[in-house]
């Protein structure tokens, strides 16, 4: 039986789909921006996405939506630490910091955080591969400049990137089975390779790692179905969760939780058994 690994606990891949839940405590985001900078609502959010079924929770202080203007690694620590350190002491949900600085990251699993997931794969910041080690386990996303979208065959870019990343972290001292990959549906491709993507998910699989799907209210669903407000993006959202466990996907990133729980419930009684 496979896990994935982090120094809080272990979880079983294969048996049912993993959920992780989506809090930003930005001003910012494409989707969710400004409705969580308070506390106490950030605090709500948090504890109404592990009743609703999320198993990891991933905390992000700074917007990576296309065209978002970067802070400094003092604000976005200012945005995080509190949060995480407010909430750590009454919860032993798992806990993932979205960042892809080092520092950052650092004071994250000082305050008591788990994952490290770097939007750069550990390849923007030469220290963050380190800093992975020392927390224990990690996602790697595949990223690359706008400039680079549609140039050549996109499932190669992908592969050749997480391939490198995961050399990097394993340099470093991250365990085997503590490393997720995510292909970046949204981050440096265009809207027919993000389809791509979809259509091709047993590829990514076939790295054997398990891999993370972050679908949730993007762009490519909202051109697909002509919907301009995030929020109204659920029901493609829900496809996309669906066809990614139909694929062999273990983990799915979402801002619904109670909803994508209960299509992912569905969808793994049919095809994990």
């Amino acid at each position: 039986m496979s896990i994935y690994h982090t120094t809080r606990r272990d979880l079983i891949l294969g048996k049912r789909t993993h959920l992780v839940g989506i809090l930003n405590l930005t001003p910012d985001s494409f989707s969710d921006g400004g409705d969580f900078v308070d506390l106490d609502a950030a605090s709500l959010h948090f504890h109404s996405m592990l009743k609703a079924g999320a198993e990891i929770i991933d905390i992000g202080g700074e917007s990576t939506r296309p065209g978002h203007v970067p802070i400094s690694p003092t604000e976005e620590i200012a945005r995080v630490i509190p949060f995480i350190q407010q909430v750590r002491p009454h919860t032993d949900v798992i806990i993932s910091i979205d960042t892809s600085k080092a520092h950052v990251a650092e004071a994250a699993l000082a305050a008591g955080a788990d994952i490290v997931n770097d939007v750069w794969g550990a390849q923007r910041d030469p220290r963050m591969a380190e800093v992975m080690a020392s927390g224990g386990a990690c996602i790697l996303m595949h990223n690359r400049s706008a400039e680079e979208a549609g140039i050549g065959d996109v499932m190669v870019a992908i592969q050749t990137f997480l391939q490198r990343s995961v050399e990097l972290v394993k340099a470093a001292g991250v365990r085997d089975d503590a490393i997720i990959l995510d292909p970046g549906i949204g981050f440096g491709k265009t809207y027919e390779e993000n389809w791509t993507i979809m259509r091709r998910l047993p590829e990514l699989i076939a790295l054997g790692y398990p891999i993370l799907l972050g679908a949730s209210r993007k762009s490519m669903i909202a051109k697909l179905l002509n919907l301009k407000d995030p929020k109204a993006r659920l029901n493609g959202t829900l496809a996309t969760t669906a066809l990614g466990i139909q694929s062999g996907v273990d983990f799915i990133r979402v801002h619904d939780v109670r909803e994508n729980r209960e299509c992912a419930d569905v969808v793994d009684c049919c095809v994990r058994f």
